[in-house]
């Protein structure tokens, strides 16, 4: 996947895995745990700001987003909210059916459970939760998952309440809807002792497929999130959040170890330039006479406005390292815009390393370097154009992070893109965001609560595997796929509904070959469901479709997504034939290949099933079809005896 050498890199990664928990009420009130998609009627509206922590500081995460001064719409739908979620009740007792599955999950993991349960408040000023902060809880610390031969540390399993769901935004008012506040996260923090892009996703993969496991996890797009903290030797702990895909993992962890890496380098050449921090200097110049009559359709407009205005900071030294890339398509220049766009709300920056372009002339360049007293040679120049109090606060920023970038790395919260880069969001939090939670009691931990858990800890997955060999029938290469497999839950809840009916290979070569060979045909599987796969199998159960037209089944499914299988199946022509349309087809290939079939009685089986198989492929056994061909071969043309056939 890439030549870097993570051993002398000395990459450590540790993972934040939080999944929503299927239970009947929310986490701290009675409302149902399910999302509403009608658009709800009821709105309220707030404005949200940071407080000093018991030791008198301030979160300086929290601090950013309340100087963005965005003003929140809450969308609240009665079904699945009430005055707990508005902030306009105290929260409710700790539901114990989702105290009760953190547990299990501690218990699976070898963790040491807490005597007491004491909620904790953290300061989350970015809307997502109205009352500004998030309850959190910790349940078990200090426990271990292995990844083949190798212990993974886990360091704390803690029982939360996920966020509002961001629904647009507009302008400085950004909104929201609390159905999903309140539903129960488990988050499950390990060491940081993977040392691999590969091990990470695997790991990932073994903790999520635990928690499901215990039969109280949602499931589809959203239910489950991955965070990263990923450094390098001498580079920073890096926060790297909101990682859907189980499979983006590696390329996510990758990138930010190349990203860290080429920092690492330009500071090295900053240090070679004799670059300090504090010969950068936060000297904002109005440059807006330079562009008067420029060709840039970006600075025009924002000259179009009375209150817009370019504006200019020197970084001295800095000559060409803004053009560098340190993660493809993605520049040191860009590390600095998104700091402008963060801290300023700005569209963006130009730098001289990519100028002239998009419309600026070089004659602005020259005309620039000239009136900053800059050097062409050794120094870039940042401009930004927009408001000025906005470009004051995005340059200063800039400012702050090249200083940044001749001391190291720096420790960051980013957000992960589609591709696996990332890009800047806010500062780390520190340890002031967080303070005791005086609305709800205390919660002891009795043996009955343990006892209560150990009937839904996932047994360990030796046991499962020698279970799968000798009670299931798959073959040990199948069932250790499997094991491995996020969907193991689902494999065996549909092995119980479909006992007898359906073969539980079949069940287990849907999920561990035919998705991965869909995967490979470039078919879009990451929107595979849950409730797909059982359709599928509920049709094999009814001998509606043979398990030779899964796959086509599938593919035509994901390509045409909304469409019913049985609907599909019916387009295609897959649907089961009967024995009686089969044997009527046989006896037509036979009348057809007369001749031949005579004249080849060694070869006849194997003509007509071939034939045969032509037209009815996908819609019923090869098995059923075999044993027809020979009986019809006897009839029509007393040809073939079972030691013959086995034969050919």
């Amino acid at each position: 996947m890439s030549e870097l050498d993570y051993k002398a890199l000395g990459l450590r990664v540790g993972l934040e895995i939080h999944v929503q928990l299927d239970t009947s009420r929310k986490l701290f009130c009675q409302c149902p745990t399910r999302l509403v998609e009608e658009e709800p009627k009821f709105h309220i509206e707030r404005g949200l700001r940071p407080a000093k922590s018991e030791t008198g500081e301030v979160d300086p995460a929290a601090m950013l987003e309340w100087r963005k001064e965005r003003i929140f719409i809450y969308e609240a739908p009665p079904e699945s909210s009430c005055l707990v979620e508005v902030d306009e009740e105290p929260p409710h007792h700790l539901d114990e059916d989702s105290l009760t599955v953190a547990l299990a999950i501690a218990k699976a993991l070898n963790m040491r459970v807490v005597d007491e349960v004491h909620v904790m408040r953290k300061i989350v000023v970015d809307g997502s939760n109205v009352s500004g902060f998030q309850r959190t809880a910790l349940i078990a610390l200090n426990g271990f998952i292995m990844d083949g031969e190798k212990r993974i540390g886990i360091q704390t399993l803690c029982l939360e309440e996920d966020a509002a769901r961001k629904m647009s935004e507009e302008g400085n008012k950004v909104y929201y809807r609390v159905d999903r506040l309140g539903i129960p996260l488990v988050e499950i923090a390990t060491a940081p002792d993977i040392n691999d892009p590969e091990e990470a996703m695997r790991v990932a993969l073994k903790l999520g497929q635990l928690v499901r496991l215990t039969g109280y996890a949602k499931r589809g797009l959203g239910t489950i999130r991955q965070d990263l903290n990923v450094s390098i030797r001498d580079g920073a702990k890096v926060e790297i959040k909101g990682v859907q895909h189980l499979y983006l993992i590696p390329k996510v962890v990758e990138l930010e170890a190349l990203r860290q890496k080429r920092l690492l380098e330009i500071r090295e050449e900053l240090l070679k330039r004799n670059v300090k921090p504090e010969d950068l200097k936060d000297d904002i110049v109005d440059v807006t006479e330079v562009f008067k009559n420029t060709s840039s359709k970006i600075i025009r407009k924002s000259l179009s406005t009375p209150e817009g205005g370019v504006f200019a900071i020197v970084l001295k030294g800095f000559k060409g390292l803004l053009g560098r890339e340190v993660q493809p398509g993605r520049r040191f220049g860009t590390e600095l815009s998104d700091y402008a766009k963060v801290w300023g709300g700005v569209g963006g920056i130009f730098h001289t390393d990519e100028l002239p372009n998009y419309g600026i002339t070089a004659q602005e360049v020259e005309n620039l370097y000239e009136k900053l007293g800059a050097n062409p040679g050794e120094d870039a120049i940042v401009i930004v154009a927009d408001q000025r109090d906005k470009c004051v606060k995005a340059l200063k920023a800039v400012v702050d992070r090249a200083r940044q970038a001749v001391i190291g790395v720096p420790e960051e919260t980013r957000s992960a893109n589609p591709d696996g880069t990332s890009k800047y969001t806010r500062p780390r939090p520190g340890a002031a965001r967080m303070y005791p939670e005086t609305d709800i009691p205390l919660v002891y931990i009795t043996p009955g609560l343990v006892e209560k858990a150990l009937k839904i800890t996932p047994e360990p997955p030796d046991v499962k595997l020698k279970r799968f060999v000798e009670e299931h029938g798959l073959s040990a290469e199948l069932a250790s796929v499997l094991i491995r497999d996020l969907r193991l839950d689902l494999y065996e809840r549909l092995v119980d509904k479909y006992k007898g009916s359906v073969q539980p290979s079949i069940i287990a070569s849907i999920l561990v070959n035919t998705i991965p060979s869909l995967r490979k045909e470039n078919v879009p599987v990451e929107n595979v469901t849950d409730e797909l796969i059982e359709e599928v199998v509920a049709m094999l159960s009814s001998g509606e479709v043979s398990k030779e037209a899964v796959p086509d089944l599938m593919k035509h499914a994901l390509l045409n997504p909304g469409k019913r299988v049985r609907e599909l199946a019916r387009e295609l022509g897959i649907t089961r034939l009967s024995t009686d349309e089969l044997g009527r087809i046989i006896e037509d290939v036979i009348e057809k290949h007369k001749e031949k079939l005579l004249a080849r009685k060694d070869k006849a089986f194997a003509i007509a099933m071939s034939e045969t198989m032509k037209i009815v492929r996908g819609r019923i056994d090869g098995a059923v079809v075999a044993e027809n061909v020979k009986k019809k071969l006897r009839e029509k043309l007393n040809i073939g005896s079972d030691d013959e056939y086995s034969r050919q």
